[in-house]
This record gives C-alpha cells, structure tokens and sequence, in this order.
C-alpha cells in the first residue's frame, strides 16, 4: 500500500466516524496547514474520495437494480401461484360439497318432495343458489363482470365497442384486431405513498391491455380514457390488509406504481385471478406465435380439385394461389430481451446504449414486413420510446438544472435527435437556455456606478448567447434548416430581455446623456462579437432601443434649451474677464476639443475673450450634445438628432437677432455682431463638418441655417422676435 493510499484511508475512516464535526475538523485543518498550498492539496484529496464514493455507490446501484427486477418478477410469479393454487382448493371444496346431493336416490327424493312440497322449495332454491355462486365468477353485483362465455369474437367484439362508447378519448387507442373485453369493474384509486383517496375508477380489462377510465360525476354512466397499459409489462401484486386500508392489490408498471381499491373481497379476488389468468394466456399466444414464425414451413399442399357434374369444364375459373405471407424471425435473445434492456437503460441513465437498442432493432426490421408479431413488438418498444422520451424532456426541463452551461445539455439533445425529435429537441435546448439567461440577469448585482453594471450585464448575457450560438450549431448541424430559424427567434426574444434590463438601469433612472452614450456603445461592441460566428444582432438592438433612446435625446435637447433661455434673460453682453491665464488656457483647450481652431482670433489682452459667456457657454453645451448624440446614433434616429440641433441653435441665434435688433448703445451693438459673426462663421460650420463627419451625409437643414444671413425675419418695427 502506497503512502498515497494509506493517507485516503486514513482520511476515509476519520470521515466516517460517528463523531465527525465538519466545523472543527476545518479548524483543525486551518491551524495545522503550512499555507494554501497545504488546503489545496487536502481538497483535491477530499475531492477525489467524494467522486470514488459515488462512483462506488452507482456501481452497487446497477449492480442491485437487476436483481429487484428479477426479485419482483420471482414474487409476482409465486402470488399467481398461490392465487391459483386457493382457487383450485375453493373449486375441490364445491365439488366435494355437492357429491352428497348427486348420490341421493331418486326415490327417496320423490318421497321427499312428496311428504313436504315446502322442502322442495327449498332443495330448489338451493339449487339456485349454488348455480348463482357457479356464476359469481362470471357477474359479480359489485360492477364488476367478466365477460368469457359471449356468443364468439363477434359479439365479444360488440361488447367492448358497446362499453368503450362510455369511455371519451379511447377509440383510437384500441384498433388492434381481435381485441375484446375480459372482465371491467369499479376501483377506487389510493396514492401509494400517502395511502390516501385520489379518485373513483372503471377498469376495462381487454386481452392483451388494462385500460384505466376515471369518472364523469357530471355525467353518469360515463368515463374519461387516463392510462392504458400493456399486459406484457404489468405486474399484479397483492396488498395486504390493513384496516381500515383492506381489499386493494397493486399494479406495477416500470417506473411507477398505482393501488387500487375493490369493492370487496371477492371483487379483489376475481380481479386478481382474472388478471393473472389474462396474462398467461397473453404469453402463451405470444410463446405460440414466435414458434410458429420460427419454424419452417413446408411446401404447400395441392389439394385435388372437387369436381361438379353440374359444372361445365370451360365454366370453371382456376384458383388463384395464395401469396404466402414472409415471417419475420423474432426468437434471437437480444429481440427478446429488448423490451426488458431499454427498462434498465433507461432506469441506469444509460440514454446512448437505449437509442443504440433502437437504432439496432429499427436497422434489423428495416426492409421486413410488419406481421402481427412484428407489430406487437414494436408497441412494446413505442411504450419504452415514450418514457425514454419523457426522462430526456425532463433532464432538458429548467427546473432540473441550469448549472454546466449549454454543454450541459448536449447529451439529452443528441439523444432526443437520434429519436426523431429534432423539433422537440431544439424547442427545449432553447427553453432550458432562455430561462438560464434570465436567471444570470437577475442574479447580477447592481451596483452604485450605472456603467459598471452595464459592463457585467453585457458579460454575462452576450457570453451566454455567444456560447449557446456555438453549441446550438454543434447539436443541429446537419439537421432541418427550421431549427435556425428558431434560435433566430429566440435570440430576438433573449434580446428583448437584456434591452428590459439595460433600459431599466440606464434610460428609467435618468443617468446623463454621457453615461447612457457609454453604456450604449458598450452594448454595441459586445453586439458586433456575435459577428464572429454568423450572427449579427444589431439590427435588432437598435429596433428595441430606438424608443429609449428619442425620449433620452429629447429630455436632454429640454434641458439645453432651458438652460440657453436662462442665459439669455440675464444676457449683458460684456466681454469674459478668465483672470487668469491658466482660465484661459483650459478654456483654449476645450474649444479645441470641440472643434473650434481659430479660438485664438477671439482671446485679447491680458485674460480677455472677446465673446459674450453666453455664446461660449452655449457653444461648448451645443458641441457636446452633438458628440454625445453622435455615439447614440443609427439611422432611425437621423431626423430627431438633427431636429434637435436645429432647435437648440434656432434658440441662440434668435436671441443674437434680437438683441441684434433692440440694442441702441453702438459699442455693445458692434459686441453683438462680433458675437452673431462666430455663431454664423465658427460654431455652425463646425457643427455641420461634425455632423456630417459622425452621419456619413451632410444635412441640408444645417446648410440652409448656415448660409441664412438672419434665421429668423421679423417686422422691422417691431422689437420682438419669435423664439
């Protein structure tokens, strides 16, 4: 033994002890450790000992499952036993009792009847009463019947159409040919693990399937269709009583169970005979038929024609010889045991090695004919098909997992693929993927600084798509071109839900024009690394925040104008004083920034500048309004920037005419147009290169506003403008 194997031991039985105590072998282990490197190692070696113990635990369960198969099937086959073996003494105990009856002399039973009449009477009605109890197995005053000693297949075939028309959403369930009824009556359903009152049944027991009705309280008489189960898979076994739980046997069907309740103990009885009586017969015609497609037939017998001496020899037609039917070899074990090797598949997990079965088995039976055994094995494997089908769809469901990412799901989507349901397959993987996204959204944490949650949530929801875009094409390749078409949807969908999110953070709580411009573009780069893989997004992110965006373009265009309006109603147009010469350089440096080169042509002596702290304060707010716009804009938004701009600079130019226009003091009026000359020669031919620049195409609104010697005309006698 290895030092290695000697530690796992030891740590082993230390884990194992009855006074293990997790929180103080950790503290333990923290003070004797050298550093991290010492805790790492101890947790791998955990690690792997919890990854031994379940592998060893898995391989005791399959190891185990097979014999509680053969367990159950043993103890159902010895109930049957005993069951027959009480009815055998119930009939030997009848018989016995009627011997004495049949050795009377007929003499002395005329005297009999002779000396008392009321004696005969009686002898009579006993009669009648051992009859009725011969019958009792056939028509039980329970609601129960069987229905063996009808007038042939047809009119057992009448029975049952008669019965099964009470039934609603059956007929199509029961087409087989040859199919009647053997025996029907009410149960009560009881829950198997709670024992407790579920709901009022009829059993229809046909000769090869159990069909389950419920109850119409609202309709008497009538039933609604709720499980059919086939005889080959189904189990009985007998409940013992229990007061005041008594008269119920079980049904077991792999994987579940169901209990049910007769009226009485004799009911129970018939029920349980009649089903294992069913049953066996079922398997003898099953064994008879195999044998007889199995064996080889031998050539056909000519059989001598019967002559007619009343029939002319040109009359007669010759025979047309039958076309015998090609039989279908079923008797190797592997056919046999299928039905049986897709229930453990499908109980161990084992999803691949049941689709191979299937792919064996649809690949042996390909180019054969489909004879009635044929038929009846492929119903047994359609029933295992749909409960493989059913653990497939819930390992696809979210509430199983949403851990290990789109990976995760690949197993049960290939197999789900390899069956058929490529459209079920891509409809779940994207369901299970849809709700994981949704749930990493609402798991992020928002934090103080808008644009770092936008930073995680663009993370989190663009690498998810990105990498259920890739496995999507990994599960689907070579498959219907539709499925594409739904991941199309879908990603518009998942879409919708992150643009929810982002808007609710950046548009709904106001953040500057500025924040929302970054958090915008952030967006949008992540958007452009879907390109990568053949997908291009961007359309649509645009489509869903075109809205948020205008309302964002309008309430900060609101707030410029305001702010213009506010300056110009304490507008005294003065020359800015900067004081200092570091002022003015910072003040050089932003008008650079926003584009205008020639600034220096308006500075003079000293810390002066030449231009009203209105036009510079509304230049420098007009620029970055445009700059921060312009990392907003696509073309759908085209008209409501450029509006926008239009109104901001209609605000400040009226104001220029009209001061323009109502100054008297010829100093200040020369300041005014020195003003209206760097609005009309600097600002608007900036504003237009810019935007051009940002756009791809010049806007002829800013041309028009540009080249108009005076926006607006007003009445020269007038003092007003319209603004």
């Amino acid at each position: 033994m290895t030092m290695s194997d000697s530690g796992a031991s030891r740590l082993r039985r230390q884990l194992e002890s009855g006074g293990f105590e997790a929180r103080l072998y950790v503290k333990q282990l923290s003070q004797q450790s050298d550093g991290d490197r010492d805790l790492q190692e101890h947790r791998q070696r955990i690690q792997a000992l919890a990854e031994e113990t379940a592998q060893n635990l898995k391989r005791n369960v399959y190891q185990n499952y097979r014999q509680f198969i053969e367990t159950a099937r043993e103890i159902s086959y010895l109930e049957s036993e005993m069951y027959q073996l009480s009815h055998l003494l119930t009939e030997q105990k009848s018989s016995l009792e009627s011997i004495p009856l049949t050795l009377l002399p007929a003499a002395a039973a005329a005297a009999t009847a002779a000396a008392s009449g009321g004696e005969e009477g009686v002898g009579g009605a006993g009669g009648r009463d051992h009859l009725r109890g011969q019958a009792g197995f056939f028509s039980s005053p329970g609601g129960a019947s069987r229905d063996g000693s009808g007038p042939g297949e047809e009119g057992k075939q009448r029975t049952l159409t008669t019965l099964l028309e009470k039934v609603e959403g059956c007929r199509h369930l029961l087409e087989t040919p040859g199919q009647y009824l053997v025996y029907n009556g009410d149960l009560v359903e009881y829950d198997a693990d709670h024992m407790a009152q579920l709901q009022r049944v009829h059993g229809f027991l046909m000769n090869d399937c159990l069909l389950v009705a419920t109850w119409l309280p609202q309709r008497r008489g009538m039933y609604r269709y709720n499980a059919l189960y086939s005889l080959d898979g189904l189990a009985v076994v007998n409940v013992k009583d229990n007061p005041p739980m008594k008269d119920m046997f079980k049904l077991l069907m792999f994987p579940e169970s169901r209990i049910f309740q007769a009226e009485n103990a004799k009911i129970k009885r018939e029920w349980l005979e009649v089903l294992e009586e069913t049953k066996r017969a079922l398997s003898e015609k099953r064994r008879r038929e195999q044998e007889e497609a199995a064996a080889p037939r031998g050539p056909p017998q000519v059989t001598s024609k019967a002559t007619n001496p009343f029939e002319d020899d040109e009359e007669e037609e010759p025979a047309v010889p039958e076309v015998e039917e090609e039989k279908v070899d079923l008797s190797m074990e592997w056919i046999q045991e299928l039905p049986e090797d897709l229930d453990v598949c499908i109980a161990q997990r084992d999803f691949e090695g049941a689709v191979d079965l299937l792919d064996k088995l649809n690949h042996y039976l390909e180019d054969k004919p489909s004879p009635p055994p044929v038929k009846e094995l492929r119903a047994k494997v359609d029933e295992r098909v749909r409960q493989l089908t059913e653990v497939l769809v819930f390992e696809l469901s979210p509430d199983r997992s949403l851990r290990g990412g789109p990976k995760a799901t690949r197993r049960a989507v290939s197999q789900l693929i390899r069956l058929g349901q490529c459209t079920k397959a891509c409809e779940l993987f994207l369901r299970n993927r849809a709700v994981a996204v949704h749930t990493a959204i609402r798991q992020l944490r928002i934090e103080g600084a808008t644009l770092l949650y936008i930073h995680k949530l663009c993370h989190v929801f663009f690498t998810s798509l990105l990498e259920t875009a890739k496995e999507f094409e990994i599960d689907f390749a070579g498959t219907d071109s539709g499925c594409y078409s739904a991941f199309v949807v879908w990603a518009r969908t998942a879409m919708g839900m992150f643009v929810d999110a982002f808007s609710k953070q950046v548009f709904d709580s106001k953040e500057s024009l500025s924040t929302a411009a970054e958090c915008v573009k952030v967006a949008k780069e992540h958007c452009q690394q879907l390109g990568d893989i053949g997908l291009d997004l961007t359309f649509i992110i645009h489509a869903l925040l075109v809205k948020d965006i205008q309302g964002a373009l309008h309430s900060y265009k609101e707030i410029i104008i305001e702010a213009t309006k506010h300056r110009n109603s304490e507008e005294m147009w003065r020359k800015m004083n900067l004081m200092t010469p570091e002022a003015l350089g910072k003040l050089k440096e932003e008008m650079k920034s926003c584009g205008v080169s020639n600034f220096e042509q308006y500075t003079g002596d000293d810390c002066w500048v030449n231009l009203s702290y209105t036009v510079v304060a509304f230049t420098k707010q007009t620029m970055g309004f445009l700059e921060e716009a312009l990392k907003l804009y696509f073309p759908e938004l085209h008209m409501v920037l450029l509006e926008s701009l239009v109104e901001i600079i209609l605000v400040a130019v009226q104001h220029v005419d009209y001061s323009l226009r109502c100054e008297q003091d010829p100093e200040k009026k020369a300041f005014i147009r020195q003003n209206a000359s760097f609005l009309y020669e600097t600002v608007l031919p900036v504003v237009e290169k810019r935007f051009e620049e940002g756009v791809g195409k010049p806007a002829k609104q800013l041309q028009d506003l540009r080249n108009a010697s005076r926006l607006i005309r007003v009445n020269p006698e007038s003092t007003t403008s319209v603004v």
